[in-house]
């Protein structure tokens, strides 16, 4: 039908591409919702759990973490939990990316607007 058409019918192209992009980083992001990370320190007194997209959904402490003499101690290992879920929640949804570009014959590693 756009044969005749030249550079319109590759315009044409692009622009379905385009669109076909802009609903599948829509439905990526709603699943970054979904997707739940886990993250940790201090061996496991102190973990968090966040979705891909890095809000934060639990915090558990281990009861031994409440030292009165040591309090600096439970806040840094809050902190470390809390920073190794979001880099684990990071990753993901790189991941996700990456596999959302390859499915439409980009680079993984392309960086794709939206995250």
């Amino acid at each position: 039908m756009l044969k005749g058409l030249g550079a319109l019918g590759d315009m044409g192209k692009m622009m379905k591409a385009a669109q076909e992009m802009q609903t599948k980083m829509a439905e990526l992001q709603d699943e970054l919702d979904t997707i739940i990370v886990e993250g940790e320190a201090g061996a496991g007194l102190v973990r968090a759990t966040a979705t891909a997209k890095g809000e934060l959904k639990s915090l558990e402490i281990d009861p031994k973490v409440f030292s009165p003499d040591d309090k600096e101690m439970a806040e840094d290992l809050i902190l470390a939990a809390i920073k190794d879920t979001q880099a684990r929640a990071s990753k993901r949804a790189q991941a996700e990316m990456g596999k959302l570009a390859e499915s439409m014959g980009l680079p993984a590693d392309m960086k794709l607007p939206g995250l």
